[in-house]
């Protein structure tokens, strides 16, 4: 029979109401808990570097650091920084991701040019990327086109030897059902084999993220005027470990707020 229009819906049982709450419980004492270490590690940090416990030439403190914060901000300079070496993680992120997933596409789909390149790629994720960065730069330029290369440089890699995997880790079965129903190779890479590795791609795209900033912070040590690094690299050289400790709480913070949006895209995803 049809349900009826006014219908009420189904009455979830006592058992699954109380495991739905079981598991909203579990998921808010992790969320304080992970909150509360931070507050308190902040707060231990600054009692710490108040009592002279520590060197706060070396380590600082939280106060030092909000403070200087406020004065960036106030002047403007630390959003012009921001937005440079994000704009430079955003390129490096997208040619990294992008061209790592089409590299990847194209080795699936000649399996002899695969094997040729095999030994190469290995080759290439076992260099550190990090130490090429001055030949990179070299080679694309001085300005933000050889940082965006020296970020891509470390992430493409990693994407196409991640991703070529899972294509060839697809079920054959299903490949070669889709094959005898008279299916070409572009169907059943848009019906199997990209669907099948929706869940790696998401995961290269949460990695891709932190190695695209370490290669903008490893190109802006070298040859940026601008950007976190760029702040990094000065306070460093100046000996002012507040502005250094500076650039780093702010990478952490845009760190986790890319975290965050990438588990909240993989969840829309994954939904979808």
């Amino acid at each position: 029979m049809w349900k009826k229009k006014n219908e009420p819906a189904a009455v979830i049982s006592k058992e699954h109401d109380e495991y739905l709450k079981s598991i909203n419980k579990e998921k808010n004492f992790i969320r304080i808990t992970q909150i509360l270490i931070f507050v308190f590690g902040i707060i231990f940090w600054e009692a710490a570097a108040r009592n002279n416990l520590i060197d706060t030439f070396l380590t600082s403190s939280p106060g030092a650091i909000f403070g200087l914060i406020v004065k960036f901000v106030n002047d403007g300079s630390l959003f012009k920084h921001l937005y440079i070496s994000t704009m430079e993680t955003i390129g490096g992120f997208f040619v990294g991701t992008v061209g790592g997933l089409l590299i990847a596409i194209l080795l699936w789909w000649f399996r002899k040019l695969a094997k040729i390149m095999d030994p190469y790629i290995v080759i290439l994720n076992s260099l550190p990327k990090t130490a090429l960065a001055p030949i990179i730069i070299l080679w694309v330029g001085m300005g933000y086109s050889g940082i965006i290369a020296t970020a891509a440089s470390i992430s493409i890699v990693v994407t196409i030897m991640t991703l070529y995997t899972g294509f060839t880790s697809v079920e054959t079965d299903k490949i070669i059902l889709l094959k005898t129903m008279g299916a070409n190779k572009f169907q059943v890479l848009r019906k199997v084999i990209i669907p099948a590795n929706i869940p790696n791609i998401l995961s290269v795209i949460k990695v891709n993220i932190g190695l695209s900033w370490i290669g903008v912070i490893v190109g802006e040590f070298l040859v940026s005027k601008a950007g976190i690094g760029y702040l990094i690299l000065y306070g460093s050289q100046t000996f002012k470990l507040d502005l250094v400790m500076m650039g780093v709480f702010v990478l952490g913070v845009i760190a986790a707020i890319m975290y965050v949006f990438s588990s909240w895209l993989e969840k829309k995803i994954i939904k979808y």
